[in-house]
């Protein structure tokens, strides 16, 4: 037992380590450039391109720029949470239980038919922004893999063990 428990705190300190990586200060600074070039955009010239767009694009428009601020803002929370953890506010542990606040599913865009129409740099921001939640959905799945996955890739008995585990605690 003492050798399970030491093989996940391994597995543990490294998830915590993807936090503490260059590829996470990376897509960190990705994603906040990203809210703050949409935010710009949104605010500026985009304000402008869209009272000059017909009254279908328009609500397109309208539709697809809030579905881009609300996967921002999803993946800002999991980028800002997880930076906590890199500096030491919060464990990984308890930032896995913060995340369920956020969705890294948010909207995807509409039909391509009408998002075609849109301005182009809109459409390039959403373009980045979905790569950035594919980026951010593969670095959760890893650093947030449940310990009893992870340790199962060795040794085949342990779904079972976790589940006589989960029986007797309930």
């Amino acid at each position: 037992m003492a050798d399970r428990s030491q093989s996940e705190t391994a597995l543990v300190q490294f998830s915590e380590r993807l936090t503490n990586s260059a590829a996470f200060s990376a897509l960190f600074r990705e994603g906040m450039d990203l809210v703050e070039e949409t935010a710009a955009y949104l605010d500026g010239a985009g304000r402008t391109e869209a009272k000059a767009l017909d009254r279908s694009v328009s609500l397109t428009y309208a539709t697809e720029s809030m579905r881009l601020t609300t996967r921002l803002m999803q993946l800002a929370s999991w980028l800002l949470l997880h930076r906590a953890v890199k500096e030491g506010e919060m464990t990984l542990t308890q930032a896995n239980r913060e995340k369920t606040k956020v969705k890294l599913s948010a909207a995807d865009p509409g039909a391509n038919d009408m998002v075609e129409r849109l301005p182009q740099q809109l459409r390039d921001l959403i373009a980045r922004s979905m790569a950035l939640q594919s980026k951010v959905r593969r670095l959760d799945t890893t650093i947030h893999a449940p310990p009893a996955e992870r340790a199962a890739i060795g040794n085949p008995l342990v779904p079972q063990l976790n589940r006589l585990k989960a029986a007797f605690e309930r």
